[in-house]
């Protein structure tokens, strides 16, 4: 059905502990997200944003700082759906977090790393890269450590 639809440049090859192998042949490593945008990539370290290292609730959901997100304040026509890649393993997200990517207008994917990218590389091929955005944390990163190094 896509066989004649060309690949994102975006599309990410492979899921590393420390970071991702996107199509284009960029590699970003060192523990760092990515954040998948319009057919660009760009480093992504939300666990900086609210300098404690911590993206879960006390009620253990994922909880992004709003300047995580600061990107698709500055962005017209926003993506309208957001995968996000949560780490190895899936893990809920906070309300305050979904109530945040609503206002921004974009509905919400979220799904353990792996998922995700397989999520955004599909509807990237299918929809355009304009419709589909990705935010992405390495398969490794741990909580209150952030970068998949530790």
């Amino acid at each position: 059905m896509l066989g004649d639809m060309p690949t994102p440049s975006t599309s990410v090859d492979v899921c590393m502990y420390d970071g991702f192998g996107l199509n284009s042949g960029l590699t970003i490593t060192g523990g760092d997200g990515a954040l998948l945008v319009n057919g660009e990539a760009f480093v992504w370290r939300p666990w900086e944003a609210n300098e404690s290292k911590h993206l879960l609730n006390s009620n253990g959901q994922f909880e992004l700082p709003n300047e995580a997100l600061g990107v698709f304040d500055l962005l017209w026509p926003r993506p309208d759906l957001l995968v996000i890649g949560v780490g190895k393993h899936n893990l809920p997200l906070s309300p305050e977090t979904r109530k945040n990517i609503a206002k921004l207008g974009m509905r919400v994917e979220v799904l353990d790393t792996r998922n995700a990218a397989a999520q955004f590389n599909l509807l990237a091929t299918e929809r355009g890269v304009s419709e589909v955005a990705a935010a992405l944390i390495p398969m490794g990163w741990k909580e209150g450590v952030g970068a998949g190094v530790a």
